[in-house]
């Protein structure tokens, strides 16, 4: 049997063990902590202060016995002769009849409350209690008046900025709307001849892409209201901006994109070929890695950052596709809308190039936008409802129709915050809506 190196032998002459008196001058340290109660203040807990009385019968060690172990385990003591040291202490017989807490470090294996009762959102008796559905907007809380809007299918000339500032083309003009305090701003006028066609904001700034119909593209720096630049490539309008960090890609009638990289001092840096029409929508999915396009040929093309010809084709529309949205909460989830002649919100995979599902609205789909804070989606209509409509994804449900706009509604952005859209129509109005995707105040009208 194999034994520790620290056990005892037999043959070894065990060592006198050796004694010594501790010094009386010395202080003798302990590992035991005794509390010193002369200096107690038991009158602040109705206790007796004595120390003389240390017997199993004390009333301090009843009191003591019956919290720790239950009243149970006392017997009766007998009664003892008031005198005056003992007039202020507590009788453990009267402790008995009234105990401040007996349940102290003892298990109590059952509750006389119910089980529902010990959850911190309360319980309904007579079932779950159901959550109360959100009460959605039936028409806007504001409605600007936006005269020269143009009632163009292909054109983008509404969008919203990270520091809450709406930009919009209006004929040959360029506004600003500061949604903080209402305050309109003319950005610019462009010649006479020429007139705007697409507004689109970097991601992080305060610079504004204009594409005009000469096909000139403007960099604007807003803060200062002064153009930084002016980029040529395309031969026709410029319908279609979409931005990736310093990338800008610019959609024309022409029929091609242009990359540009403003940092560069070159107008563009490479062309990308593909459509048979014209471009009408551009949109960068959320990790800058693949490039959403959609054209009047009826097709959806996805690119990625280096490719020239698309890498995914997309075919089954039966329409222009101007209409194009990534979603933010799944990965390669694309979502795009055709025409008059089509109708239809199709769901794409683009990582496993497949299709996933579509839903015919009955009106030309003119622009979608993800909820940046739940899996909803937002669709504006032209013909021949003319309707704004809310999604919930992937049932396709509809929370909310809205029908304020007389005409097409061709205009779609959404607010930093995702709390707040706003929609441009053909009738030259500009509608504010709340959906209150996320639980924040109410906007005042």
């Amino acid at each position: 049997m194999e034994t520790s190196m620290f056990s005892p032998d037999s043959k070894t002459p065990s060592p006198k063990l050796l004694y010594r008196r501790p010094s009386s001058s010395r202080t003798i340290y302990g590992d035991r902590f005794i509390p010193s109660r002369s200096s107690s203040n038991f009158a602040l807990f109705n206790l007796p202060n004595s120390t003389s009385n240390h017997d199993s019968t004390s009333p301090y060690n009843n009191l003591l016995k019956s919290a720790l172990f239950g009243p149970e385990c006392l017997q009766p003591s007998t009664p003892q002769k008031s005198s005056s040291s003992s007039r202020n202490s507590i009788n453990a017989t009267d402790f008995l009849t009234s105990p401040p807490n007996c349940n102290i470090f003892k298990y109590k294996t059952e509750t006389k409350k119910p089980l529902h009762s010990l959850t911190p959102f309360g319980f309904d008796p007579h079932g779950p209690t159901a959550k109360a559905p959100r009460e959605l907007p039936r028409s806007p809380y504001k409605v600007l008046d936006a005269p020269g809007l143009e009632d163009d299918f292909y054109l983008n000339l509404v969008d919203w900025s990270s520091h809450n500032v709406l930009a919009v083309g209006m004929g040959n003009s360029v506004y600003l709307w500061h949604a903080s305090n209402s305050k309109v701003v003319k950005l610019c006028d462009l010649q006479s001849d020429d007139s705007v066609c697409s507004v689109r904001w970097a991601q992080h700034n305060t610079h504004l892409a204009v594409g005009t119909n000469n096909g000139k593209l403007q960099l604007w720096d807003t803060s200062r209201c002064k153009r930084i630049r002016t980029m040529d490539g395309h031969r026709k309008r410029v319908g279609a901006l979409a931005w990736s960090s310093s990338t800008l890609s610019s959609g024309s009638r022409d029929k091609s994109i242009l990359q540009r990289d403003i940092r560069a001092r070159e107008d563009y840096v490479s062309k990308l070929t593909g459509h048979k029409d014209e471009v009408c929508g551009l949109e960068w999915s959320y990790d800058n890695r693949e490039l959403a396009s959609g054209g009047g040929d009826d097709r959806l093309f996805v690119w990625n950052q280096h490719s020239t010809q698309p890498v995914l084709k997309y075919c089954e529309h039966t329409a222009a596709v101007k209409a194009i949205a990534w979603s933010p909460h799944l990965y390669g989830l694309l979502a795009s809308g055709g025409g008059s002649a089509d109708r239809c919100i199709r769901f794409w995979n683009t990582t496993t190039n497949t299709k996933l599902s579509s839903m015919d609205t009955g009106s030309q789909v003119c622009n979608l936008a993800w909820s940046k804070n739940v899996n909803e989606l937002v669709s504006t209509h032209g013909y021949s409802k003319n309707q704004i409509i809310l999604w919930r994804y992937p049932s396709m449900s509809e929370l909310a129709t809205l029908t304020g706009h007389t005409s097409r509604v061709l205009y779609l952005a959404i607010s930093p915050d995702g709390q707040t859209i706003v929609t441009g129509s053909g009738d030259e109005t500009l509608a504010l809506e709340s959906f209150r995707f996320a639980k924040i105040s109410e906007h005042k009208k």
